[in-house]
């Protein structure tokens, strides 16, 4: 038995000293670079040939986009607003207020207070604003109607009356009494999916609206209806919202005919600008029925 297994031992020996394990089929090296190469252009390379699909959808260069909101209709009387409150100062001299929900220039028919913005961005060129923007309450009314501000930057909300006012920011946590001749300073945190209400809890009458975008690409149109967007990002779709407080649309928002913009009832549209381009919409007509009218 002591020879049996000194054979076994021996024999296991010579077969681990000689290589007795299984035989590998060798590759050549060529041919191993090269299927390393198939395999990494098959990863990286999409069916669409070129681009990564996140390249692609992301261009270069910086572009601007106008145009001018018109009113379709007849504007009749604006409505006297019920001032019942400190009328010493909201109603002095027999002052009066009134809605302002729709502004419409009687020259050239120019529809302020339309909001238009982007609604997704890859790209952004200038930094936060730190100057603060203004937003003032005067004979007992908001100053600005409709105001958009950029997230993070400073709005400076003042009390120019004798009386003192409520700042209440519908959807945030700004809900603040200002003392007459005083002033604080609110930066908006996150942004509004639509404009969001502004009242005065004390003088109930009192409404404006805000819109705080993360990327600052937002417009207000002015009292003749114009508006400008700059430093677009170009060379890649963009969609955009458009809003007026009296549209009759989903949650304010502005449907309008025009198939080349893929313009749709919820109000959006899409457009893809070159860089550098100044795109002009031209004159944008809506109805007086969009908007309750």
């Amino acid at each position: 038995m002591a020879a049996i297994r000194f054979l076994f031992v021996f024999s296991v020996s010579i077969c681990l000293a000689s290589g007795c394990r299984p035989a590998r089929v060798s590759v050549p090296a060529g041919d191993a670079e090269a299927a390393g190469k198939l395999r990494a252009t098959l990863v990286s390379t999409p069916a669409s040939g070129g681009q990564s699909d996140a390249a692609a959808a992301t261009g270069t260069g910086w572009a601007t986009l106008k145009g001018r909101f018109t009113y379709a209709g007849t504007v009749g009387d604006p409505k006297a607003l019920v001032v019942d409150k400190d009328t010493e100062v909201c109603s002095k001299g027999g002052m009066k207020l009134f809605d302002r929900s729709l502004l419409v220039d009687p020259s050239s028919k120019g529809l302020a207070n339309v909001v238009v913005f982007a609604r997704k961005t890859t790209r952004v060129k200038n930094p936060v604003p730190e100057t603060p923007l203004v937003f003032d309450q005067k004979n007992c009314e908001f100053l600005s109607p409709v105001f958009a501000a950029r997230v993070g930057q400073p709005v400076d909300v003042r009390n120019s009356d004798p009386i003192g006012h409520n700042t209440n920011i519908a959807g945030s946590s700004f809900n603040q009494l200002i003392p007459a001749g005083a002033g604080t300073v609110y930066k908006p945190d996150s942004e509004t999916g639509m404009p969001t209400m502004v009242t005065c809890n004390i003088h109930p009458w009192m409404k404006a609206y805000c819109v705080f975008r993360k990327d600052g690409y937002v417009a207000v149109s002015a009292a003749d209806g114009t508006f400008t967007i700059p430093d677009l990002p170009a060379g890649e779709m963009l969609e955009f919202q458009v809003w007026h407080e009296r549209s009759s649309g989903p949650s304010g928002a502005v449907g309008l005919p025009k198939p080349e913009l893929k313009w749709t009832p919820k109000g959006r549209f899409q457009i893809r600008l070159e860089a550098d381009e100044v795109k002009d919409l031209g004159t944008l007509d809506v109805p007086a029925g969009a908007l309750g009218s």
